[in-house]
């Protein structure tokens, strides 16, 4: 839960509210004089990504996390589809340095420079860094998979080398793992989702490990040079089930695997291996572990995650940073998203003393953001009614789900996060009010009455877009319509959200305090 400065410009016993600012006077089809007034909205949130150097929109999912000294890369592909189909052309990065402020660093890989690869499908990577004796120097190695040219068109695992965290990434030529070296194959696509893990055993020797599947989950050691596969057998060839070794699966594996394991005070690695990973369809996450990762079998833990409200898909990204572990996964909770227009969030990741991992829940505060209370003049709160998000895809996109007055008694069900007016975000009087746990989904006008609705086309932002004025009824604060000027969100009969003209005043004034 996340708390939130409000205002408003009324002091009640129960909470301390502050006006921002007058904008101005004009009258309402009622002749009465409304005064529009600025609240606070939430600076920061999910998700994090979704820009581009200018500010623009920008979408992009499957993350990718690498911590390099006080800095986080986040890596993404960059969608730019326009249907229900990937269209994925280049790798794009953001980074940061307190996990608040993100700033895009461009793209810092394009399919078309990859020999072997299809020119849009940039699909899940991960980046890591590691000492090069050749090379006498740090390089960044950037794993990722396409569909392969050379590989009777199946998907292949690549490999791309910088000297830079951020770009001037070059493939090596060659697909690092080919679609078609991996036997006893269940789709062209098997081979996809890299991640690596990297340390050193307690004999002093290190190892690299590249781990990737959908469907089927595979495994082997990498050279020191991180580009080649390693002869575990030493016969001199690299043979499907010997060095690189088919995993069972764990219970509903999909795909996006990633490895992680903890680590104590002083940095050293302890416990089992985690391996995340995307269960079922809709995609959940979930966890599996073991004590051996390249023989040891993997036994599943729990969910951790339901599928998120917007997008078909999910992909994890686990990293330690500055003392704590973050955990990053997408959605398409951005006007017009979905599982084809992505974007990414990030939640803090606890365990229990044991080592299980604890629940975690998509919300659109993130680690920074702030949460709001809406009640009527009773104290009684809006919400949305409960629902858990389906598994069916035809389910989707959530549109129209009913909103009122103590429609839930679950506590994330009654909060809210409010962002700058999607109509106009220079103006402080606008303002757009997005559900806290069911991020994506919007307070929207729909002709007279008010839903929870996805702006899934991008064509809603006058719909979900209210003007913030001094409450009707003389304090606290009610919203007009900014699609039907003159409308106001109003409790109706039944508990429910309407728009009406204003004139029951008190049903029309609302009172925002912080969310927990």
């Amino acid at each position: 839960m996340r708390k939130k400065y409000l205002y408003e410009f009324m002091v009640f016993a129960s909470a301390s509210i502050v006006l921002v600012g007058c904008d101005k006077h004009v009258e309402n089809d009622g002749n009465q004089t409304k005064k529009e007034i600025t609240v606070e909205k939430s600076e920061y949130g999910n998700p994090i990504t979704g820009f581009d150097e200018s500010g623009n929109r920008i979408y992009g999912g499957d993350p990718a996390a690498l911590v390099d000294g006080d800095t986080v890369y986040l890596y993404t592909g960059h969608d730019i589809s326009t249907g229900d189909s990937y269209v994925i052309p280049e790798w794009q990065c953001y980074s940061t340095k307190d996990m608040k402020t993100w700033n895009y660093e461009g793209d810092i890989l394009s399919c078309k420079d990859v020999s072997w690869a299809d020119t849009n499908s940039a699909w899940a990577a991960q980046a890591v860094k590691h000492y090069s004796k050749t090379e006498g120097k740090d390089l960044y190695y950037f794993y990722f998979c396409s569909w392969d040219s050379t590989s009777e068109g199946k998907q292949s695992i690549g490999v791309a080398v910088s000297d830079s965290p951020t770009g001037g990434f070059a493939d090596i030529g060659e697909p690092l793992i080919k679609g078609t070296v991996t036997e006893n194959e269940s789709s062209t696509w098997n081979d996809i989702d890299p991640t690596v893990w990297v340390e050193t055993d307690e004999q002093g020797e290190e190892h690299r490990y590249l781990c990737w599947g959908n469907g089927k989950l595979y495994i082997c050691e990498l050279n020191e040079n991180m580009i080649s596969v390693k002869d575990l057998d030493g016969d001199g060839k690299i043979t499907f089930g010997t060095d690189i070794i088919e995993k069972t699966v764990p219970d509903q594996f999909t795909e996006a695997p990633w490895l992680y394991r903890r680590q104590d005070a002083d940095g050293n690695y302890y416990g089992d291996y985690y391996l995340f990973y995307a269960y079922g369809w809709r995609e959940q996450m979930a966890y599996a572990t073991t004590d051996d990762l390249l023989y040891g079998e993997w036994n599943f833990q729990t969910i951790l995650m339901e599928p998120t409200a917007t997008s078909n898909t999910n992909h994890m990204s686990v990293i330690d940073f500055m003392g704590k572990t973050y955990f990053f996964y997408h959605n398409g909770s951005l006007d017009g998203g979905s599982g084809y227009r992505r974007v990414v969030c990030v939640e803090e990741l606890t365990f229990q003393e044991d080592g299980t991992v604890n629940a975690i829940s998509e919300n659109a505060a993130g680690l920074n953001g702030e949460t709001v209370l809406i009640s009527n003049k009773e104290g009684e709160l809006l919400s949305h009614k409960a629902f858990q998000n389906s598994s069916s895809d035809s389910s989707y996109p959530y549109m129209n789900k009913e909103l009122g007055i103590s429609l839930s008694e679950e506590e994330e069900d009654c909060m809210w996060v409010l962002k700058p007016g999607k109509a106009d975000s220079s103006k402080g009087s606008y303002v757009s009010i997005e559900s806290y746990n069911k991020p994506g989904l919007y307070v929207t006008a729909v002709n007279k009455l008010v839903k929870l609705s996805q702006n899934y086309n991008g064509n809603f932002e006058k719909q979900q877009t209210f003007i913030t004025v001094e409450g009707l009824a003389g304090e606290g604060v009610s919203f007009e319509s900014l699609s039907q000027p003159g409308m106001y969100i109003t409790v109706a009969k039944g508990n429910i959200l309407k728009l009406t003209d204003g004139s029951d005043a008190d049903s029309c004034t609302f009172y925002l305090t912080e969310g927990n």
